[in-house]
């Protein structure tokens, strides 16, 4: 599928979805309870869906309502899945699954996802899910899916550099419930904010977890993690999309149902935006954002990975010149995003320098063009707000995996003034 783009005048009211991140950790652990839990306000997306389909095959059982999900735990009954685990093109489901995986007391469990996936690097957590007692292979090459996972984990001792996020959290979701204490050193870890969300889950559900500065953590073993009742906070990474949006030009965007006391990292967008010189009001769960003249700033992204396309699209419409630095992990999602936004923006006009850490963007004066999302939800949506704010008629490719965070980005857009079209 393609998008068809034009320039537009965007002004309006966004209801943001909820938090892919908070759902799929909601849906782990609402499967590890021996009970029934209740997810307000999740989620649907191709990768919940994922994360669905993989703890329904441990035994999960779900009630998909439009406003709540009911979800039946397996708690100390998890089976063998029949099948081999599919966690489509969901990085978060992968990494939690293997975790999950692990806990299974006899019998292996093969985890693959599609060729993105199979491009995306695990091999620190399958070492020290290793160490703690599992039996995890690769199938091809080391620390690449598709996995085989056999034993079971026990706890111990292990040491962990996390350049990713989600290999931490996998490892703090399943060491409670291992048989034995855990302690994990963590001498590097990217990405904070989302682990401090994954222990704010846990510490809401009664889970001891024991740290300091986030490189030393305590796990006692055989913790119970009960049914709970939880609202999944609005998502602050696709809320980026249109914030950012709000940015440029003479738009004017009021996203709803935002928490700023929510510890997702992307909220960080606002204060960036900020000092860029954006107009930004807020209130009571709604955030809007009125263009001004923007000025280039350097940026730490290293807490907030996922903001970089759209933060390289504001640097083209700043005077001066926009740094994003410290996020080498941009280069490990779905695709080098760094990599991905130089090419693509530089199709479009901009004047853009690719750094090992980050990228290097100067006011450009852009127009149309063919180009491609590279099949990356995030690519897609910055590519396409992108488009409203330049000359000329933008196609961009791939558009079909907005599904993974937004499918109704399109209708959103649309929504606030946006030309925008669907092709095949």
């Amino acid at each position: 599928m393609k998008f068809t783009c034009s320039k537009s005048d965007l002004n309006g009211s966004i209801p943001i979805p909820g938090s892919k991140s908070h759902t799929i950790r909601g849906v782990l652990l609402a499967s590890l309870t021996n009970g029934t839990s209740k997810l307000l306000n999740p989620l649907m997306s191709s990768d919940t869906e994922a994360a669905i389909e993989v703890y329904k095959q441990f035994g999960a059982e779900f009630q998909i309502k439009e406003d709540y999900w009911t979800i039946k735990g397996f708690g100390n009954q998890m089976r063998v899945p029949r099948d081999v685990l599919d966690v489509r093109n969901s990085g978060t489901t992968m990494r939690v699954a293997l975790g999950t995986s692990s806990l299974l007391a006899k019998g292996q469990v093969v985890l693959t996802g599609d060729k993105q996936i199979q491009k995306r690097p695990c091999g620190p957590l399958i070492k020290s899910l290793n160490e703690l007692g599992a039996n995890i292979e690769s199938q091809h090459q080391f620390g690449y899916a598709p996995f085989t996972v056999k034993g079971t984990l026990k706890g111990g001792h292990s040491k962990i550099e996390a350049k990713t996020s989600q290999y931490l959290t996998s490892l703090l979701l399943v060491c409670p419930l291992a048989e034995k204490d855990t302690q994990l050193d963590v001498p590097l870890l990217f990405e904070k904010p989302y682990v401090k969300m994954t222990l704010d889950w846990l510490h809401s559900l009664g889970v001891t977890i024991e740290y300091d500065r986030f490189d030393h953590f305590f796990i006692p073993g055989n913790q119970i993690i009960h049914p709970f009742t939880k609202t999944i906070p609005a998502d602050f990474s696709s809320a980026t999309f249109f914030l950012v949006a709000g940015a440029l030009n003479g738009n004017s965007i009021t996203c709803t149902g935002l928490d700023m006391d929510d510890s997702q990292s992307d909220k960080m967008v606002i204060d960036f935006l900020i000092e860029m010189g954006a107009h930004i009001q807020l209130s009571d769960q709604s955030i809007t954002v009125n263009g001004g003249d923007l000025t280039g700033i350097d940026i730490d992204m290293n807490d907030c990975p996922d903001a970089l396309p759209m933060m390289a699209v504001a640097g083209c419409f700043a005077e001066g010149t926009t740094r994003l630095l410290n996020v080498p992990h941009a280069r490990m999602k779905e695709t080098d995003r760094i990599a991905v936004m130089a090419t693509e923006l530089t199709k479009l006009g901009a004047k853009i320098e690719e750094l090992p850490d980050g990228l290097i963007i100067h006011q450009s004066e852009l127009k149309g063009a063919n180009v491609s999302g590279h099949g990356d939800h995030r690519v897609v949506m910055a590519l396409s707000i992108c488009a409203s704010a330049i000359a000329g008629e933008t196609i961009i490719d791939t558009a079909e995996s907005v599904s993974v965070t937004m499918p109704q980005f399109s209708h959103y857009f649309e929504s606030i003034g946006g030309n925008i079209r669907l092709s095949n």
